[in-house]
Protein backbone atom coordinates (compact mmCIF):
# COMPACT_ATOMS: atom_id res chain seq x y z
CA UNK A 1 0.00 0.00 0.00
CA UNK A 2 1.66 2.79 -1.06
CA UNK A 3 2.58 5.73 1.81
CA UNK A 4 1.12 9.21 1.12
CA UNK A 5 3.18 12.42 1.68
CA UNK A 6 2.49 14.61 4.71
CA UNK A 7 1.57 17.57 2.57
CA UNK A 8 -1.23 16.31 1.44
CA UNK A 9 -2.97 16.42 4.93
CA UNK A 10 -4.83 19.86 5.57
CA UNK A 11 -3.30 22.61 7.30
CA UNK A 12 -5.98 22.15 10.15
CA UNK A 13 -5.59 18.94 10.59
CA UNK A 14 -1.78 19.55 11.28
CA UNK A 15 -2.18 22.52 13.13
CA UNK A 16 -4.47 20.63 15.53
CA UNK A 17 -2.70 17.84 16.06
CA UNK A 18 0.35 20.54 17.11
CA UNK A 19 -1.87 22.19 19.43
CA UNK A 20 -3.11 19.09 21.27
CA UNK A 21 1.19 17.72 20.81
CA UNK A 22 1.96 21.39 23.11
CA UNK A 23 -1.37 21.30 25.26
CA UNK A 24 -0.15 17.57 26.46
CA UNK A 25 3.45 18.71 27.11
CA UNK A 26 2.12 21.74 29.00
CA UNK A 27 -0.27 19.80 31.09
CA UNK A 28 3.09 17.58 32.04
CA UNK A 29 5.01 20.19 32.64
CA UNK A 30 2.72 21.87 34.34
CA UNK A 31 1.81 18.87 36.94
CA UNK A 32 2.97 19.18 40.34
CA UNK A 33 5.73 17.01 41.06
CA UNK A 34 5.32 13.82 43.15
CA UNK A 35 5.83 14.71 47.19
CA UNK A 36 5.72 11.38 49.92
CA UNK A 37 4.67 12.16 53.07
CA UNK A 38 6.47 10.39 56.14
CA UNK A 39 2.99 9.59 57.63
CA UNK A 40 1.85 7.81 55.20
CA UNK A 41 3.45 4.54 56.20
CA UNK A 42 -0.23 2.71 57.33
CA UNK A 43 -1.33 0.97 60.28
CA UNK A 44 -0.28 -3.04 60.00
CA UNK A 45 -2.92 -4.94 59.77
CA UNK A 46 -4.34 -6.96 63.43
CA UNK A 47 -2.80 -9.57 65.04
CA UNK A 48 -6.14 -11.64 63.94
CA UNK A 49 -6.08 -10.37 60.35
CA UNK A 50 -2.61 -11.46 60.27
CA UNK A 51 -2.86 -14.51 61.44
CA UNK A 52 -5.54 -15.40 58.89
CA UNK A 53 -3.26 -14.05 56.22
CA UNK A 54 -0.21 -16.26 57.45
CA UNK A 55 -1.85 -19.74 56.15
CA UNK A 56 -0.06 -21.70 58.91
CA UNK A 57 3.30 -19.97 58.23
CA UNK A 58 4.16 -16.84 59.92
CA UNK A 59 7.49 -16.74 59.50
CA UNK A 60 7.33 -16.60 55.92
CA UNK A 61 4.19 -13.64 56.62
CA UNK A 62 6.92 -11.54 58.73
CA UNK A 63 9.66 -11.84 56.09
CA UNK A 64 7.12 -10.25 53.92
CA UNK A 65 6.25 -7.68 56.22
CA UNK A 66 9.71 -6.68 56.76
CA UNK A 67 10.37 -6.02 53.13
CA UNK A 68 7.57 -3.84 52.96
CA UNK A 69 8.59 -1.80 56.23
CA UNK A 70 12.11 -1.58 55.08
CA UNK A 71 11.36 -0.46 51.65
CA UNK A 72 8.51 2.19 52.25
CA UNK A 73 11.37 4.32 52.61
CA UNK A 74 12.26 4.04 49.10
CA UNK A 75 9.00 4.95 47.00
CA UNK A 76 9.06 5.84 43.47
CA UNK A 77 11.55 8.55 42.34
CA UNK A 78 11.67 9.38 46.32
CA UNK A 79 13.64 8.63 49.36
CA UNK A 80 12.41 9.37 52.63
CA UNK A 81 14.67 9.81 55.46
CA UNK A 82 14.23 7.61 58.72
CA UNK A 83 13.91 10.15 60.86
CA UNK A 84 10.88 11.35 58.93
CA UNK A 85 8.93 8.61 59.13
CA UNK A 86 6.40 8.13 61.50
CA UNK A 87 8.11 5.99 64.38
CA UNK A 88 4.21 5.54 66.54
CA UNK A 89 4.02 3.31 63.06
CA UNK A 90 7.18 2.16 62.96
CA UNK A 91 6.98 0.55 66.16
CA UNK A 92 3.44 -0.81 65.28
CA UNK A 93 5.03 -3.02 62.70
CA UNK A 94 7.75 -3.91 64.35
CA UNK A 95 5.71 -5.30 67.13
CA UNK A 96 3.70 -7.03 64.72
CA UNK A 97 6.60 -8.40 62.78
CA UNK A 98 7.64 -10.31 66.57
CA UNK A 99 4.55 -11.11 67.65
CA UNK A 100 4.36 -13.52 64.25
CA UNK A 101 8.00 -14.51 64.19
CA UNK A 102 9.41 -14.20 68.20
CA UNK A 103 12.64 -16.14 67.94
CA UNK A 104 13.52 -13.90 64.88
CA UNK A 105 15.97 -10.79 65.63
CA UNK A 106 15.56 -8.75 62.91
CA UNK A 107 13.03 -6.34 64.12
CA UNK A 108 15.67 -5.69 66.86
CA UNK A 109 18.08 -5.46 65.05
CA UNK A 110 16.59 -2.45 62.81
CA UNK A 111 15.31 -1.19 65.88
CA UNK A 112 18.81 -0.28 67.29
CA UNK A 113 20.96 -0.48 64.50
CA UNK A 114 18.64 1.55 61.54
CA UNK A 115 15.88 3.27 62.88
CA UNK A 116 17.53 3.93 66.03
CA UNK A 117 20.80 5.62 64.62
CA UNK A 118 18.81 8.75 63.16
CA UNK A 119 19.91 12.30 64.34
CA UNK A 120 16.58 12.47 66.67
CA UNK A 121 17.70 12.26 70.52
CA UNK A 122 13.43 11.71 71.07
CA UNK A 123 13.55 8.93 68.38
CA UNK A 124 16.61 7.51 69.23
CA UNK A 125 14.94 6.87 73.00
CA UNK A 126 11.43 5.22 71.35
CA UNK A 127 13.66 2.75 69.56
CA UNK A 128 15.70 1.79 72.64
CA UNK A 129 12.45 1.97 74.66
CA UNK A 130 10.88 -0.14 72.40
CA UNK A 131 13.93 -3.01 72.62
CA UNK A 132 13.97 -2.48 76.72
CA UNK A 133 10.61 -3.64 76.65
CA UNK A 134 10.97 -6.90 74.35
CA UNK A 135 13.88 -7.57 75.71
CA UNK A 136 12.48 -9.80 79.08
CA UNK A 137 10.42 -11.94 76.47
CA UNK A 138 13.26 -13.47 75.77
CA UNK A 139 16.40 -12.28 77.38
CA UNK A 140 18.28 -15.41 76.24
CA UNK A 141 18.14 -14.65 72.47
CA UNK A 142 17.61 -10.70 72.64
CA UNK A 143 20.76 -9.79 74.72
CA UNK A 144 22.76 -7.94 72.29
CA UNK A 145 20.20 -5.65 71.61
CA UNK A 146 19.40 -4.38 75.31
CA UNK A 147 23.21 -4.21 75.64
CA UNK A 148 23.51 -2.06 72.31
CA UNK A 149 20.62 -0.13 73.97
CA UNK A 150 22.84 0.30 77.53
CA UNK A 151 25.63 1.60 75.38
CA UNK A 152 23.80 3.79 73.29
CA UNK A 153 22.57 5.76 75.95
CA UNK A 154 25.81 6.11 77.60
CA UNK A 155 27.81 7.01 74.59
CA UNK A 156 25.21 8.39 71.89
CA UNK A 157 22.67 10.23 74.61
CA UNK A 158 25.00 10.94 77.31
CA UNK A 159 22.44 9.79 79.40
CA UNK A 160 23.72 7.75 82.53
CA UNK A 161 20.69 7.41 84.43
CA UNK A 162 18.99 5.30 81.53
CA UNK A 163 21.64 3.53 80.58
CA UNK A 164 22.50 2.35 84.10
CA UNK A 165 18.64 1.35 84.25
CA UNK A 166 19.09 -0.39 81.21
CA UNK A 167 22.31 -1.74 82.26
CA UNK A 168 20.52 -3.02 85.59
CA UNK A 169 17.58 -4.55 83.66
CA UNK A 170 20.31 -6.83 81.79
CA UNK A 171 21.57 -8.11 84.50
CA UNK A 172 17.91 -8.85 86.34
CA UNK A 173 17.10 -11.13 83.11
CA UNK A 174 20.31 -11.87 81.42
CA UNK A 175 20.86 -15.17 83.80
CA UNK A 176 21.17 -17.91 81.01
CA UNK A 177 24.60 -19.25 81.77
CA UNK A 178 25.42 -19.01 77.86
CA UNK A 179 25.14 -15.34 77.90
CA UNK A 180 28.71 -13.66 78.65
CA UNK A 181 29.08 -12.61 81.86
CA UNK A 182 30.55 -9.10 80.76
CA UNK A 183 27.08 -8.28 80.16
CA UNK A 184 25.84 -8.50 83.48
CA UNK A 185 28.93 -6.55 84.17
CA UNK A 186 27.81 -3.26 82.30
CA UNK A 187 26.33 -1.33 85.57
CA UNK A 188 30.20 -0.85 86.77
CA UNK A 189 31.71 1.76 84.52
CA UNK A 190 28.48 3.41 84.35
CA UNK A 191 28.48 4.03 88.03
CA UNK A 192 31.87 5.31 87.85
CA UNK A 193 31.18 7.40 85.52
CA UNK A 194 28.75 8.71 87.93
CA UNK A 195 31.59 9.07 90.57
CA UNK A 196 29.65 6.48 92.46
CA UNK A 197 32.76 4.38 94.18
CA UNK A 198 31.26 3.19 96.51
CA UNK A 199 27.93 2.35 94.45
CA UNK A 200 30.38 0.07 92.27
CA UNK A 201 32.21 -1.33 95.11
CA UNK A 202 29.08 -2.71 96.09
CA UNK A 203 27.72 -4.10 92.87
CA UNK A 204 31.50 -5.77 92.01
CA UNK A 205 31.21 -6.95 95.34
CA UNK A 206 27.51 -8.55 95.12
CA UNK A 207 28.87 -10.28 91.72
CA UNK A 208 31.57 -11.76 92.97
CA UNK A 209 29.42 -13.26 95.79
CA UNK A 210 26.48 -13.83 93.70
CA UNK A 211 28.89 -16.99 91.91
CA UNK A 212 27.89 -16.21 88.58
CA UNK A 213 31.50 -15.55 87.59
CA UNK A 214 33.11 -18.71 86.99
CA UNK A 215 36.37 -18.30 84.91
CA UNK A 216 39.65 -18.23 87.15
CA UNK A 217 41.46 -15.29 84.81
CA UNK A 218 37.88 -13.45 85.08
CA UNK A 219 37.65 -13.53 89.03
CA UNK A 220 41.32 -12.73 89.25
CA UNK A 221 40.09 -9.41 87.04
CA UNK A 222 37.10 -8.51 88.88
CA UNK A 223 38.94 -9.10 92.41
CA UNK A 224 42.20 -6.25 91.41
CA UNK A 225 39.22 -4.31 90.00
CA UNK A 226 37.35 -4.49 93.46
CA UNK A 227 40.84 -3.39 94.96
CA UNK A 228 41.41 -0.79 92.81
CA UNK A 229 38.00 0.53 93.57
CA UNK A 230 38.75 0.22 97.56
CA UNK A 231 42.29 2.10 97.08
CA UNK A 232 40.25 5.02 95.23
CA UNK A 233 37.29 5.47 97.97
CA UNK A 234 39.85 5.48 100.85
CA UNK A 235 42.04 7.84 98.96
CA UNK A 236 38.81 10.01 98.04
CA UNK A 237 37.91 10.03 101.74
CA UNK A 238 41.80 11.08 102.45
CA UNK A 239 40.61 13.96 100.18
CA UNK A 240 38.13 15.43 101.92
CA UNK A 241 39.54 15.10 105.44
CA UNK A 242 43.00 16.74 104.61
CA UNK A 243 43.50 20.19 105.82
CA UNK A 244 43.67 22.47 102.71
CA UNK A 245 47.36 23.85 101.95
CA UNK A 246 45.91 27.72 103.81
CA UNK A 247 44.39 26.30 106.48
CA UNK A 248 47.78 23.83 107.57
CA UNK A 249 49.74 27.08 106.93
CA UNK A 250 47.94 28.95 109.61
CA UNK A 251 48.17 25.77 112.17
Amino acid sequence: MAERRLSIVPTAVVALLVLALAAQLSLRLLQPRPSASARALPTPPSPAALRVTSLGDPIALAQVLTLYLQAFDNQPGISIPFKDLDYGQVERWLTRILDLDPIGQYPLMLASQVYGQVPDPAKQRQMLAFVSRQFPLDPKRRWPWMGHAAIMARHRLHDTGLALQYARTLREYATDPSIPSWVRQLELPIYEDLGELRAAKIFLGGLLDSGAITDPHELRFLIDRLKQLEDAEKSSAASRTRPTGSAAGKQ
